[in-house]
């Protein structure tokens, strides 16, 4: 992913699969699973709510980067159900399936016909354990004898394993413990570590083993019946079933989520389908936040990316900044601790640097895969001190930027020292380490740095939106500093941001394409590709002011924008493949970033097709959730967006994008020092009317306000209700 250290599906000429490929042998889209997560626990289960993991299936239950379950199977007498309906519930705390029933026969004769008993199970994961409910209603008018027969399996299957890694050689798993109630499974690594799940059954079963747990129920006509199962993965003590610890943590698990969520400010319009679509992005961004002890850190995404990546909590978090700044702080404290401090070429860190991913499974523990704490990422260190100057901006936090100001300071001079490998006054990127990625960029395949001629660039690689990343750190570090009361720092850092802009346009300007070159390749020739990432220097601010309509012209011409939204490569490209992960497909994110560069330099217009195409995708998207990637295939009537087979949903930067781009239409600004709440340019999409912004804090300050789209355009903005000192500016 573009956060992920994979190079995903491609269809690409290799015998032996490129580092950290995950083979595609079958699709998410065509089983799309129910997802659920809490902590450094996720699931991906079925429609019934099973998981029944085959060769390289990411189904299953996953504990700090461990399959602890991959099997979980629910047979009524000896059959599987039929399933009826299956939902995750809008604040994703709960998956709940609606089964019944098949036809069964005794002979020739039907002896009970479908639809005859319900079963409703429903499942949540919470402190390291998932629980489940199975209630059984017999709807007939005679009683009725069940078997329900439960399978079981864990694998403790490292995550790279499932994604596809081979290891010759695994740990030891343990003998079953079985008991009356209970069966606890176990595994211990080759890194010496005991991994057990403990499934525990309210009420006992009728027979028991290490795979299998059976109950023989009697249901009178309209009776009821209900089973309890509790999995416990890791060093958690093992828990007990029963009826009321299932609805206290169940309780817990929608209050948690609760709590989150009204902790950011609240979207409401005149399309409901829009709203939908706002509180599903909404759930996910705070399903997918995990509690450090730093503060709230998105993860990257669900299956392949459920851990702290750099990048990725960077850009979700800048994106939900004018919602909730405190993900933003949780996310700047998080990698301030684990800034690398030491050079270690085996882990891609330099002093100073920001880290890419971290992991806490069995592969990583045994460095068999290089990503426990790795910092193989070019640009995760200014977007760090990018977002830290954007939280100041929207919080004037003076107490928090102090607080991390030696970790700016420390990210700065790995961009001066280790950042800039030659000397040129541009940011480059090599990996040190031979089993590290080879790109480092957000796209980080092993095909995405290309020349016009489709051949691959060799490094050390300057990535056109990594110098704009760099631009923007300095300003806003230039801006902290002078606040800090540190002028001469600050004025140094201007001069610094002055010549980069300079240079860069000289450099990385393309007048034959009449767009900015992807990158510098290590003999500093210019990628003259067309591609996203060129309007991230839209949105960094490093595009010259008269390059910037042309910028845009390129990006959303029909070689670009899909008719969904701006592919990643131009369809005119050597490389372009729409079903590819970096070369052709469209990511949302990387969509909301444009807008917001568009939004910077005044051209709304083009905002809002771009807000318009995402918003049209996803209401062909199950529960509206936009993944990871789509293909860039071109825009057909009546026919929604071709599906990417192994994108993740949700996935943090996807699911904050809505609030990106309605950010970038609206033209949001926050000035703590002014006491002000800014709306520049206004406009809105025309599938929106009327749209109610709550709870927009200023400091302790807080308003409502209505925004109302007239027929020609305009977009009037009124306050409805203002708690504390803070005023509302419109600027037309």
């Amino acid at each position: 992913m573009g956060n992920d250290d994979s190079t995903a599906a491609e269809l690409l000429p290799f015998d032996t699969p490129p580092e950290f490929y995950i083979p595609a042998t079958s699709s998410l889209q065509e089983r799309r699973p129910r997802t659920l997560k809490h902590g450094n626990s996720f699931a991906l289960f079925d429609h019934y709510g099973d998981c029944i993991a085959g060769e390289r299936s990411p189904e299953g239950v996953f504990h700090n980067d461990t399959r602890h379950l991959s099997t979980l199977e629910l047979l009524i007498n000896g059959r599987r159900p039929l399933l009826l309906s299956s939902t995750v519930e809008d604040d994703n705390a709960v998956l709940t399936s609606d089964l019944t029933n098949p036809d069964f026969y005794v002979g020739d004769r039907l002896d009970m016909p479908r639809d005859t008993i319900h079963l409703f199970r429903a499942k949540f994961l919470w402190m390291g354990a998932c629980y489940e409910r199975v209630a059984l209603r017999n709807f007939d008018d005679r009683p009725r004898n069940l078997e329900i027969t439960i399978r079981f399996k864990a694998d403790f299957a490292d995550l790279f394993e499932v994604r596809g890694q081979r290891r010759p050689k695994r740990g030891r798993m343990l003998p079953a413990v079985v008991s009356p109630d209970r069966v606890v499974l176990g595994y211990v690594g080759l890194d010496d570590l005991k991994r057990t799940t403990s499934i525990h059954f309210d009420p006992s079963p009728c027979q028991i083993d290490e795979t299998t747990a059976t109950f023989r129920l009697e249901l009178a006509p309209k009776d009821r019946k209900v089973l309890l199962m509790i999995m416990s993965f890791g060093d958690e003590p093992p828990k007990r079933a029963d009826g009321r610890s299932f609805f206290s943590c169940m309780r817990s698990v929608r209050q948690t989520l609760r709590n989150s969520l009204n902790r950011a400010a609240g979207v409401r319009s005149s399309n409901t389908i829009y709203d939908e679509m706002l509180d599903r992005a909404k759930a996910d961004v705070y399903m997918l936040i995990s509690e450090t002890e730093y503060g709230p850190y998105p993860y990257a995404g669900i299956p392949w990316f459920s851990t702290a990546f750099g990048r990725d909590g960077i850009l979700t978090a800048f994106q939900m900044l004018w919602l909730d700044p405190t993900i933003v702080r949780g996310v700047l404290r998080y990698l301030a601790a684990n800034q690398a401090k030491d050079e270690d070429p085996e882990s891609d860190a330099e002093p100073g640097k920001i880290l890419h991913e971290t992991r806490g499974g069995e592969m990583a523990r045994l460095r068999e895969v290089p990503f426990g704490l790795y910092y193989g990422t070019v640009d995760a260190t200014p977007l760090f001190v990018m977002l830290a100057g954007a939280y100041f901006d929207r919080t004037l936090d003076l107490k928090t930027i102090t607080e991390l100001w030696p970790n700016i300071e420390a990210a700065l001079d790995w961009i001066d020292r280790f950042g800039d490998r030659d000397g040129d006054g541009f940011v480059e990127y090599g990996r040190r380490n031979p089993d590290g990625l080879i790109n480092q960029g957000w796209k980080d395949s092993q095909d995405s740095v290309f020349h016009a001629d489709g051949s691959l660039a060799k490094g050390p690689i300057a990535l056109v939106e990594v110098q704009g990343y760099v631009y923007a750190a300095k300003r806003y570090a230039a801006r902290m500093a002078r606040l800090m009361g540190l002028p001469e720092r600050a004025d140094a850092l201007e001069r610094d941001a002055f010549l980069l802009r300079r240079r860069f346009d000289e450099a990385f300007w393309c007048e034959d394409i009449g767009i900015y070159a992807l990158a510098l390749d290590g003999e500093k020739r210019p990628c003259r590709v067309r591609t996203s990432n060129a309007g991230h220097a839209l949105f960094s601010g490093i595009a010259d002011p008269h390059r910037a309509e042309r910028v845009a012209a390129r990006l959303l011409d029909g070689e670009s924008f899909s008719g969904w939204g701006v592919r990643t490569v131009a369809a005119t490209e050597s490389r372009y493949n729409p079903m590819s992960y970096h070369n052709g497909s469209i990511w949302p994110h990387d969509n909301a970033l444009i807008a917001l560069g568009l939004s910077r330099y005044g051209m709304k217009r083009h905002v809002l097709q771009i807000q318009k195409g995402l918003f049209d995708a996803s209401t062909y998207m199950e529960w509206r959730r936009l993944p990871e990637l789509f293909c860039g295939f071109p825009r057909r009537q009546g026919k929604g967006p071709t599906f990417y087979p192994v994108a993740c949903a949700p996935q943090a930067w996807a699911a904050a994008t809505p609030f990106g781009l309605l950010q970038a239409a609206l033209g949001l600004e926050f000035d703590p020092g002014a006491g002000e709440i800014r709306f520049n340019r206004p406009a809105m999409p025309d599938f929106l009317g009327e749209l109610k912004l709550t709870g927009l804090t200023l400091g302790d300050a807080s308003v409502d306000v209505l925004l109302t789209r007239h027929s020609y355009g305009d977009v009037a903005v009124t306050v409805l209700e203002r708690r504390g000192s803070v005023r509302v500016v419109t600027i037309n």
